[in-house]
């Protein structure tokens, strides 16, 4: 196995920018992490800052491999029909479409809004903060805007917060009101559930039918200045703010 400080090529870059790309802290950062030794390439410490790596090399931290892909994070405001998987033979569109040729990260979809819904979607190629944005342990608020076939009495709301059983597990909306005083077909509610299609079939198991889905709000994010179907790199104050949790 070749030393990895004697590594040559087009194809290589510094550890401490691998490092940093691999999202999980800065340059500077990574620069400390090697004098105190503790990355390892292809199983060896490495203290020497100047060493350069290529793609395929193992580089771990607290032996985590990590991978030398930027990380990328987009926000879109997504469309009705398209899904949110990253492939799928029986859709005609999925929302990765919808990047063209503008992103060339291999970015997917943290978490999902079903093929009929619309609103606030990231996508990212960071794991990790996909989990901690999606595991329902983690709590991150998600807020939906719900029309409806009829108006919802207030007794129904009451049950929404109260708790009612899908699939054996009782599911509590963290909040729920009238979107619109005016018109009580419409609903704003938040929760934090992972199920699939939750929220249609919370309104079903009440007697109502969801006309239409926009997720409003997602770990902070909303569509402001977003329009249907289009979609924008996050800033990097934005990024920062979804990895503290600071919403």
């Amino acid at each position: 196995m070749a030393d990895p400080r004697q590594k040559t090529g087009s194809k290589e870059i510094r550890l401490n920018r691998f490092i940093a790309n691999s999202g999980i802290c800065s340059r500077r950062e990574a620069d400390d992490l090697i004098r105190n030794g503790q990355i390892r390439v292809n199983g060896k410490t490495i203290t020497e800052l100047g060493t350069k790596v290529s793609h395929d090399d193992d580089v771990r931290y607290r032996n985590k491999r990590l991978s030398s892909e930027k990380k990328v994070y987009i926000l879109m405001n997504k469309p009705k029909g398209y899904v949110t998987t990253v492939r799928d033979p029986h859709a005609d569109h999925t929302v990765l479409e919808l990047l063209g040729d503008k992103c060339s990260a291999r970015v997917y979809p943290a978490g999902r809004l079903d093929k009929d819904s619309t609103g606030v979607l990231l996508l990212t190629n960071d794991g990790e903060l996909t989990k901690k944005l999606t595991h329902p342990s983690f709590n991150r608020r998600k807020i939906y805007h719900v029309f409806l076939d009829k108006p919802v009495n207030k007794n129904d709301l009451f049950r929404l917060t109260g708790g009612i059983e899908l699939d054996g597990e009782l599911i509590a909306a963290d909040a729920v009101s009238y979107a619109d005083q005016d018109d009580r077909s419409q609903i704003g509610i938040e929760l934090h559930s992972g199920q699939n299609r939750v929220i249609r079939r919370l309104f079903e198991t009440l007697g109502y039918k969801v006309e239409k889905l926009d997720r409003v709000y997602f770990a902070g994010l909303t569509k402001k200045n977003l329009t249907r179907g289009k979609w924008r790199f996050l800033t990097e104050k934005e990024v920062n703010m979804l990895k503290r949790g600071a919403f």
